[in-house]
């Protein structure tokens, strides 16, 4: 805050200066237009222009999704210039730096648990904070990107795949892994102002061996899983052919207990007598024996 008071009093001093130059230079040039009245145009446009110099070193504008940091010949004011016009140390550089979203993508090389080499490719999307942009500008510079971000991410991916085997980074663990990671970076960058949005995963490349055997796994665990449902269909089926022979069972003994000898004998005395009366020309043959049944024939 001193710092920045310290600038402030300077840029008024200069401006102050200025102010008492072009004041000077405009009485000159008024004394020289009484003498040399041509050239009064002239001499009031080259006053206007050097005004115009001079306060425009007093404004800056910061663009959109940007802030802007005053480096005042090696001192860095702590409180940075918002988007838009703001008022600066004419004197000061304004060193503009992006608060937007910006990622970083990395195709690696990682280790995993049981020492294999995996192929990953993997994002790392960050912002800045504000407030900290000066500081991290003072301690890093502008290219603290490839001096803080890109070193720690690479270091906190192997770190965290190493503690897992390959398989993991080819199953439902994976979206673990990725937090794992965001979450190790934080706590290493946060102190710095760089805020870590998310680090998606994009393509992982197992060795070849392993990619084999985790299908040949997966198809045995598919096999399996339609074995039990042909077998839950089977046992389904035999269940429902017992039921079917029980009910059938069920219905021939009911008929059997209804069915007796009396019954038969005078279903067959009412059949002849229908066939008897019948306009049908046919031969009835009665059977043998008391309790025989008649046998018809048709002689058409």
């Amino acid at each position: 805050m001193k710092t920045q008071k310290n600038q402030s009093f300077f840029s008024l001093i200069v401006f102050g200066i200025a102010l008492y130059y072009l004041v000077q230079a405009q009485k000159k040039l008024k004394q020289l237009n009484e003498t040399f009245r041509p050239g009064r145009a002239i001499a009031t446009g080259l006053v206007v222009i050097f005004g115009l110099v001079i306060l425009f070193r007093f404004i800056t504008v910061i663009p959109a999704g940007h802030v802007g940091v005053q480096d005042f010949f090696g001192t860095v004011s702590k409180a940075t210039l918002k988007s838009g016009i703001n008022f600066r140390n004419p004197l000061a550089r304004i060193v503009k730096v992006s608060i937007k979203t910006q990622q970083i993508y990395e195709d690696m090389e990682v280790p995993s648990k049981e020492g294999l080499t995996i192929k990953i490719g993997i994002n790392c999307l960050y912002h800045l904070d504000p407030e900290k942009a000066a500081e991290l500008y003072k301690t890093v510079g502008t290219n603290y990107e490839s001096v803080i971000i890109e070193p720690q991410f690479r270091s906190v991916c192997r770190g965290v795949t190493a503690g897992y085997e390959a398989k993991a980074l080819y199953t439902s663990q994976r979206e673990l892994l990725t937090h794992l990671i965001q979450t190790d970076l934080v706590k290493l960058v946060a102190d710095r102002g760089i805020i870590i949005e998310s680090t998606p995963m994009r393509h992982i490349e197992l060795p070849r061996k392993v990619t084999d055997a985790i299908e040949d796994k997966l198809k045995a665990e598919q096999e399996s899983q339609r074995m039990e449902f042909i077998l839950t269909k089977e046992k389904q089926e035999a269940e429902r052919k017992r039921i079917e022979a029980k009910g059938i069972s069920d219905f021939q003994n009911i008929v059997a207990q209804g069915i007796s000898e009396p019954l038969l004998r005078w279903k067959g005395i009412e059949a002849t007598e229908k066939l008897a009366t019948s306009a049908n020309a046919k031969v009835v043959i009665v059977g043998a024996g008391r309790d025989g049944l008649p046998v018809i024939l048709d002689t058409k």
